[in-house]
């Protein structure tokens, strides 16, 4: 078991379980639930397994189950009824608990074994859709209130990364691109956040286009070189945190001008950076997405 994250705070709880702190604490008062330990200073904290307990109840209640019944099973009840439940129906929310609780523990079997039970039922495709998507949002904001590190983000999503990867190698063997359009995917400079954008590499390929995968933090100034080899082109960027509110409007203005200008080419793009945009004023070869979906339903 690792040593980075086995003691959590109330807060932490919170964080990762949906369930409000001063709910926990009437929890643990009326019924019990559980017990916090404390440290040499006398400072309350709560271990893993309390965790992976919480998040359980948390699941169950969400499930209509009220807290009174869940208080008098014990903690091996507790996970038999959750993965009963997970059997029957809810599958998404217990497969994205399992896998909050292998990046708290480094778990690379649990991950691995939670992933393989999820394809009996559903695509790669459904998978990142209604698991990954929503786990990733979920870990991004966990990272920011520090209930987990830097080495938990990036052991999940370097799992996530080789699933992306084995997919789109296995769908880029017998790809037949059914037109001359090509799309260019790439990140702007500092911009690491790719797995977006790895899963729309793989939904363009899957759907028979050309593609060219550039990845992270690709200068402006050196697109310019594609124009020389393709007529009919798609840049196609995800904004998640570059470039920056300040800067973000000056980038789009290059980008206009370097390459929009001197070619038929577009440029496609989608990220919450978008929002710091006003879509209204975008020049014309340019396409602005909400989601990755709404990215997809183009490629039709």
């Amino acid at each position: 078991m690792n040593n980075l994250k086995n003691k959590f705070s109330i807060k932490d709880l919170e964080n990762l379980t949906g369930i409000k702190a001063h709910t926990i604490r009437i929890w643990e008062k009326r019924y019990n639930l559980l017990t916090p330990k404390r440290t040499e200073t006398n400072i309350r904290y709560y271990d893993l397994a309390s965790f992976q307990k919480m998040l359980n109840v948390s699941y169950l209640n969400n499930n209509g189950y009220k807290i009174s019944k869940i208080a008098t099973l014990t903690s091996i009840e507790i996970s038999d009824l959750v993965r009963k439940i997970a059997t029957e129906n809810n599958l998404e929310s217990h497969a994205i608990n399992s896998f909050k609780l292998s990046m708290l523990n480094f778990d690379q079997v649990l991950f691995y074994n939670t992933y393989e039970s999820l394809l009996r039922d559903k695509s790669f495709e459904d998978v990142f859709y209604d698991i990954f998507i929503p786990l990733l949002t979920e870990i991004g904001l966990l990272w920011q209130t520090d209930t987990i590190t830097p080495a938990h983000e990036h052991f999940l999503t370097t799992l996530i990364r080789q699933k992306l990867l084995i997919n789109t190698e296995l769908i880029q063997v017998d790809a037949k691109p059914k037109s001359k359009k090509t799309f260019v995917l790439y990140l702007p400079d500092n911009e690491i956040h790719e797995l977006g954008l790895m899963f729309l590499n793989y939904q363009i390929v899957s759907h028979n286009y050309n593609c060219i995968f550039l990845g992270q933090s690709v200068p402006l100034e050196s697109l310019p070189d594609i124009l020389d080899y393709y007529d009919d082109l798609v840049f196609l960027s995800y904004f998640t945190i570059k470039p920056v509110k300040e800067e973000i409007e000056d980038y789009i203005k290059d980008f206009d001008k370097l390459i929009l200008q001197k070619s038929n080419a577009e440029f496609w793009i989608l990220g919450q950076m978008l929002n710091s945009l006003d879509l209204e004023k975008l020049p014309n070869k340019i396409k602005p997405f909400k989601s990755i979906k709404e990215v997809v339903s183009q490629l039709k």
